[in-house]
Order: structure tokens, then C-alpha cells, then sequence
């Protein structure tokens, strides 16, 4: 195989590679750098052929690589030093997706965990996502104080689904465990209530965890409770 075969057949894998297409003569001098005629280009594409690394699917057709044609080009054309620049971009990008999405998954595994603990509604800002992950509201719906007060449930439910993200950002948390104990100055809805927070961070991600529940919660339990799910998720 001469020098001009080599990078004839180079350029047909290549551009195969790329379009999926047969590659003809006419497209090869638009892409390429062959300073010769088309009937040579076609010529030479010929003598390709018959030697096994091009086929021709269709009388009328361009060419494509065979198996030969592949095994060639791994082994004297390929360059991935040119392509490492494009390949760390993508594996970047689809890694950050795969971080991201592994640290929600741990923040909702966290929550599921803490409401089961606790049998109390478990909480978390989600990170990467303007939003506030809760389960366990079955929990304390279940509890004396909600079933005798369907109003007091109500208001925890709207908290919960409206309002609980704009409050998380009112309060000073830190890695210390909080407590609002029946504050009415936090939200009136929640006087009858206590809620415990604890911050968390994922990767340099800040977060959120919490509980929230009636006020004769059992403190000492819970506290341990949520210290280990922010460990968890640390």
C-alpha cells in the first residue's frame, strides 16, 4: 500500500465513521487533501478494493471499510491523542450528570431512611435541584394529635408541599443539630409542632436534612436519628 492508498483509506474510514454513509470520490476531495484528479482518487480506490479494505455495497455506491480496512486503521492510521480533548468534554459532562444524579438518589435514600427511624416526616433539600424531598407524612398523620386536629394536619400539608423550601432558607442551620420547638415566630401553621435540622454537605454541595413532627417527639432518639442520616449523606 502506497502513501497516497494509506491516506485514502484513512480518510474513507474516517468519514465513514462519521456519516455512516458510503464515501464516494467527490466527497473525499471536498474533505480531504488530494491534490489529484477524481479518476485517480477512483483509481486508486480500485486497487483498495480488490486488495480487501473497501467494499462497494452498490454498483453505483461510494465505498466502505471491511473488517480488513478497521484493522488497518487501528493499527497504522489511528491517532486517539486527537480525539482526547473531545473525549474528556463528553465523559466531563456525562460524569457530572452521573454524580449529580447519584447525590439526589443519595439524599431521597437518606430521607427514606430517617422518616423509618423515626416514624416522624423526613426532609432534605435536594442538591442541584431548587427543591425540598420529604417522606413520612403518614407518619405523624397517624399520631394523636393530627387525627384529633385535621386543621393542624392540613396546615403541615400545605407547609410541606408550599412553603417548606422558603422557610429552610429563613433559618440559620449549621453542622450542629437545631431545634424549633413550637416557635410561632417561624410559622404559625406549625405551633403545635417541632422541627430538628442539621446541615450536610455532598461534594462541597450544602444541604439541608431534617425532622419534623409533634412536639412531644421524642428528642433524644431523633437527635441521634438525624446526626446519622447527615453522616450518611457527608
Amino acid at each position: 500500500m502506497n502513501p497516497r492508498q494509506s491516506k485514502l483509506l484513512q480518510a474513507i474510514i474516517e468519514q465513514f465513521i462519521h456519516t455512516g454513509m458510503p464515501v464516494g470520490s467527490k466527497a473525499l476531495i471536498e474533505v480531504g487533501s488530494f491534490d489529484v484528479s477524481g479518476a485517480t482518487i477512483r483509481n486508486e480506490m480500485q486497487v483498495l478494493t480488490v486488495e480487501g479494505f473497501i467494499a462497494q455495497p452498490h454498483v453505483s455506491a461510494g465505498r466502505i471499510p471491511t473488517a480488513l480496512g478497521y484493522r488497518m486503521y487501528v493499527k497504522e492510521f489511528m491517532e486517539p491523542n486527537k480525539e482526547e480533548k473531545n473525549v474528556q468534554k463528553k465523559f466531563n459532562e456525562l460524569k457530572d450528570q452521573y454524580l449529580k444524579r447519584k447525590d439526589q438518589e443519595r439524599v431521597y435514600d437518606a430521607v427514606k431512611l430517617l422518616s423509618q427511624m423515626t416514624m416522624n416526616i423526613a426532609f432534605a433539600t435536594v442538591p442541584h435541584r431548587d427543591r425540598v424531598f420529604y417522606m413520612g407524612l403518614s407518619n405523624v398523620l397517624r399520631q394523636p394529635e393530627f387525627r384529633q386536629d385535621a386543621l393542624l394536619a392540613s396546615h403541615v400539608v400545605e407547609v410541606l408541599e408550599e412553603r417548606l423550601s422558603d422557610l429552610l432558607e429563613k433559618l440559620e442551620v449549621d453542622s450542629t443539630v437545631r431545634y424549633f420547638i413550637g416557635e410561632e415566630h417561624i410559622l404559625h401553621e406549625l405551633q403545635s409542632c417541632s422541627m430538628l435540622l442539621k446541615e450536610y454537605k455532598v461534594r462541597g454541595q450544602r444541604g439541608i436534612i431534617g425532622i419534623l413532627g409533634p412536639m412531644r417527639m421524642d428528642y433524644a432518639y431523633n437527635t441521634v436519628a438525624l446526626e446519622l442520616a447527615a453522616d450518611l449523606l457527608s
